[in-house]
C-alpha cells in the first residue's frame, strides 16, 4: 500500500465466498487516499471467508479474507489468512510453504469494542469515541467538547484516528471555539434552489475525495493569485530543434513538463520559503523539493503524481520520470508512492487551450503555479538600435499562493524567477 499507508478501503471483492481461484487472480481491490490497488492471489485455492465487506475501512495488516490453499504437490489443502498489506516477493514466492493453519483453530472473531456516545454542546449530536481516538485525544489534551466538533469520516460520520490526526495538523482550528444557544450574526439562508431535471450521475470516490479536498483547501487559506507573461521563444525553437534527436539518442520523448520543472525548482531552491507549510503558528520549510504535476485520468478526474527532488535530476531524468508517471496515470497503474510527498505543484492548464489559470492550492502546500498555452503574438522587442516587431512564443504564468505564509513580495518575486528562468533558456545548451 506504500510505506505511508495505514489503512485502506475495500472497494469490491472479484472473488465470492467458495469460489476457486488461480495464483495471480485479483481477489479485490482496494483503495488508498487518491490510488485504487489490485490484491493478487499469493497462490491457487478457494475463498472461505470474506471478514470485511465493500467499502469497509481496514487497518493495515489486518486480517481480510480466509483463503483455502490448494497444495498440488502434496495433493492435500491447507488454510491461511489474507492480511491487507503488500507482499513481497519472498512471500509470494514462498506462500506454499507457510505453516498449515485448521478452520477450529482460526481466532474467534473478536467482540465489538464498546463505543461511548458523548453530547456535543454545539450541535447536541451523538459523536462516538473509540478507545483508540480516546488515547490520542488523552495525550494531546483535548476536550470531549473539542472532539464533537471534528467531523468524521469513518461509518455513520464515527471519528477515526486520521481524522484527531488531520485535525491536529490543521492546527487545532476549534481548540477555543465556544459552544452557543443561538445561532448570531449572518446566517446562510436555507434557499430553495431550481436544481432542474436531467440525467443523475453520482460522484465516483474519487470525485468525492477531490471536492472534499478543493473545499477545504479554498475554505482554509486565503487564495491570492498572482500573474507574469513569459517570453518562450527560445525554449520552444531549442526544444523543436532537439526533440527528434533526444528521442532517438534516449528513447523519451521530450515534451515542456520537464522543461518547466526544471525552471520551478531552480527557482525554489532561490527561494525556499515558497516550498513549506503550515502547521498551527509554525512554518515547515521543506527540505526536500518535490513538485507535483497535476495530470488527467481517462475518468476524466485529476490526479498529481509527483517527482520527488526534482532539484537534483538533470534534464534527461526528469524527462523519464515525468514521462513514466504520465504513462502510469493514463493507464491507472500509479502506486501510493507515485502521489504523496509533494512540496509544490504545477497545473499545466494550456494542455487543454487554457490562456491562463486560477488554481486552488494543493493543501498542505504554500503555493500552486498554473502555466497556460504557449501562443505566438507579436510583440515589440526593445533593442539598442530601436524597437522591433517581432513574432515571439509568449505564455501566461499565475500562482495562487496562501497569504497566511506567502505575501506578494515573496509571490511576485518568486514568479518572476520562474519567468526569466524560462526567458534566460540557454539555446546553445545540450541534452
Amino acid at each position: 500500500m506504500g510505506e505511508s499507508i495505514t489503512e485502506g478501503t475495500i472497494i469490491n471483492w472479484l472473488v465470492q465466498e467458495g469460489e476457486s481461484f488461480e495464483e495471480g487472480d485479483i481477489l479485490c481491490e482496494v483503495a488508498t487516499d487518491k490510488v485504487d490497488n489490485e490484491i493478487p492471489a499469493p497462490a491457487a485455492g478457494t475463498m472461505r471467508q470474506h471478514k470485511f465487506g465493500p467499502k469497509a475501512v481496514v487497518p493495515v495488516g489486518e486480517v481480510i479474507a480466509i483463503l483455502e490453499m490448494s497444495d498440488k504437490s502434496a495433493d492435500s489443502t491447507q488454510t491461511n489468512s489474507l492480511p491487507l498489506g503488500e507482499m513481497s516477493e519472498g512471500q509470494r514466492g514462498n506462500s506454499s510453504k507457510e505453516p498449515s493453519i485448521k478452520t477450529k483453530d482460526l481466532p474467534k472473531k473478536k467482540k465489538e469494542v464498546n463505543m461511548r456516545s458523548l453530547p456535543s454542546k454545539e450541535n447536541n449530536e451523538n459523536v462516538f469515541i473509540s478507545p483508540l481516538v480516546d488515547a490520542v485525544a488523552r495525550k494531546h489534551h483535548i476536550s470531549y467538547e473539542e472532539l464533537a466538533r471534528i467531523t468524521g469520516s469513518g461509518k455513520e460520520g464515527r471519528l477515526r484516528k486520521s481524522d484527531v490526526t488531520n485535525y491536529l495538523n490543521e492546527g487545532r482550528p476549534f481548540q477555543f471555539a465556544q459552544a452557543v444557544a443561538k445561532p448570531s450574526g449572518f446566517q446562510i439562508p436555507d434557499l430553495k434552489f431550481d436544481k432542474g431535471k436531467g440525467k443523475i450521475v453520482e460522484m465516483d470516490r474519487m470525485r468525492q475525495m477531490i471536492a472534499d479536498h478543493m473545499v477545504f483547501s479554498a475554505t482554509t487559506a486565503p487564495h491570492v493569485t498572482a500573474y507574469v507573461e513569459a517570453d518562450l521563444t527560445k525554449m520552444v525553437q531549442w526544444r523543436n530543434a532537439n526533440k527528434v534527436a533526444f528521442q532517438k539518442k534516449n528513447n523519451e520523448k521530450l515534451t515542456f513538463t520537464p522543461l518547466f520543472i526544471e525552471a520551478v525548482a531552480k527557482a525554489v531552491k532561490d527561494f525556499p520559503m515558497i516550498n513549506s507549510s503550515l502547521d498551527g503558528t509554525n512554518i515547515i520549510v521543506k527540505k526536500d523539493i518535490n513538485i507535483g504535476m497535476a495530470t488527467a485520468l481517462p475518468s476524466g478526474n485529476l490526479i498529481v503524481p509527483v517527482v520527488h527532488n526534482a532539484d537534483k535530476k538533470n534534464l534527461l531524468e526528469l524527462a523519464v520520470k515525468t514521462n513514466e508517471l504520465v504513462g502510469k496515470a493514463r493507464d491507472n497503474k500509479l502506486k501510493a508512492d507515485d502521489t504523496k510527498g509533494s512540496t509544490f505543484t504545477i497545473s499545466n492548464v494550456g494542455t487543454f487551450g487554457s490562456i491562463m489559470g486560477t488554481p486552488i492550492i494543493n493543501q498542505p502546500e504554500a503555493a500552486i503555479l498554473a502555466t497556460g498555452i504557449i501562443k505566438k503574438r507579436a510583440e515589440v522587442i526593445e533593442k539598442p538600435e530601436g524597437d522591433t516587431i517581432e513574432i515571439r512564443s509568449m505564455m501566461y504564468l499565475s500562482l495562487s499562493f496562501d497569504h497566511r505564509i506567502v505575501d506578494g513580495y515573496l509571490a511576485g518575486s518568486f514568479l518572476r524567477r520562474i519567468a526569466d528562468n524560462m526567458e534566460q533558456f540557454d539555446f546553445k545548451r545540450k541534452y
